[in-house]
């Protein structure tokens, strides 16, 4: 349903007023690919991690509401913070059972917030907030404000910095999000300022990012403030990434005459309406590569043509690289087979995942749904 409506969103935004159907064509910025150059200026730096309560290394949080919560915004700053060795990093979920990831997925979180207050008292030091389909859940909200609190650095990504709007955080403050909710944003919370074209914004203890794909970088740039910058580099390289600068030009993806977005939102509505859904198979093994993993599922799950389900050999847990837990959709053999299995993941690095993904999709569903789910992700690395 969320899906639908961003569709429906996209065409109000054709026929809006002129002002917001710009003719001109930015170039944007090459984000995540080598050789970039961005430099991140002090001013957009997650401040330095310094110790609290005598631990070693800093507790991360990252926050679940069962009904709905965005894949790529949970998975991919879990990932690679722990990848980074410089955290404790902790999933957690306002209630006990699994999680229902949108747009694909089930994952069953370590703690719940009643879990994770017991064990940690002095609360968090950073909390990771995703998307969510509940945004207004008053635990989650409650839970929130109390982390915040405790001195905890509230880290949105993409929507999740509704959530926390929601939690009143963002009052008087600099923030961002996803590029589609930019007018809703500016209506429903007047008084934060939203900014634009920056992928991440950085105030006091507040940190928010633009569309999905910012949560690589934005993810680097929290190990940076905890580990250092050599560190953050190191992890960047394992995941095939470069730059994790703020830039970014989000303009780019408004409604514009002269990219052929009528025939992109046209396409996607055809897919929903006039296609059956495909089920799509991803191969779950343990110790797979959580980051593709994330990846493949959310964009498959968002061509309108096809659904992804977390394929395995059993009903058993499935244990990822990271130590996420997912449980599989569908078993192989069982009455409700998929109708095509991707092939498992190779060792090309993580961030690269989604590069493939659209690739496979516009080889299977055309360009332009390709290009709507680039769009949805806020990903400037895919063309029409």
């Amino acid at each position: 349903m969320q899906l639908f409506a961003r569709y429906l969103t996209l065409l109000a935004l054709l026929v809006s007023a002129p002002s917001a159907l710009g003719t001109e064509r930015h170039a944007p910025p090459p984000e995540f690919a080598p050789g970039s150059g961005n430099a991140v200026t002090q001013a957009d730096r997650i401040p330095p991690y310094r110790p609290r309560y005598g631990r070693t290394s800093p507790v991360v949080a990252v926050i679940a509401e069962n009904s709905g919560t965005e894949l790529v915004d949970f998975v991919i700053p879990y990932a690679v913070l722990a990848q980074s060795g410089a955290a404790h990093v902790v999933t957690v979920s306002t209630q006990a059972g699994p999680v229902k990831m949108r747009p694909a997925l089930r994952i069953q979180t370590e703690s719940t917030i009643d879990q994770f207050d017991a064990r940690f008292p002095e609360g968090a030091d950073y909390l990771i907030v995703p998307a969510m389909v509940k945004r207004d859940d008053p635990v989650l909200l409650t839970w929130i404000l109390a982390q915040a609190g405790k001195g905890g650095t509230i880290v949105s990504i993409c929507d999740g910095a509704l959530v926390i709007a929601n939690a009143g955080l963002l009052r008087n403050h600099r923030a961002t999000a996803h590029w589609a909710t930019q007018s809703l944003r500016e209506k429903a919370y007047p008084d934060t300022k939203w900014l634009r074209n920056v992928r991440y914004v950085v105030d006091g203890k507040i940190v928010t990012s633009a569309g999905i794909s910012a949560a690589i970088p934005t993810s680097l740039a929290l190990v940076e403030a905890i580990a250092g910058r050599d560190v953050a580099a190191v992890v960047a390289r394992q995941i095939g990434v470069d730059d994790w600068s703020t830039a970014h030009d989000s303009d780019q993806f408004l409604p514009k005459f002269g990219v052929n977005l009528t025939a992109f939102a046209a396409t996607m509505m055809t897919n929903h309406w006039f296609h059956s859904t495909q089920s799509i198979g991803v191969p779950l093994a343990q110790g797979m590569d959580d980051i593709a993993l994330a990846f493949t599922a959310d964009a498959y799950s968002r061509t309108g043509r096809s659904q992804a389900f977390g394929l395995s050999v059993s009903s058993a847990p499935v244990g990822t690289r990271h130590g996420l837990t997912v449980l599989p959709d569908r078993v192989v053999g069982s009455p409700n087979p998929v109708d095509q299995v991707l092939p498992a993941f190779d060792a090309m690095p993580s961030s690269h995942m989604l590069d493939a993904a659209l690739a496979d999709i516009a080889a299977r569903y055309g360009r332009s749904t390709a290009y709507g789910v680039a769009l949805d992700f806020e990903y400037p690395g895919f063309r029409k």
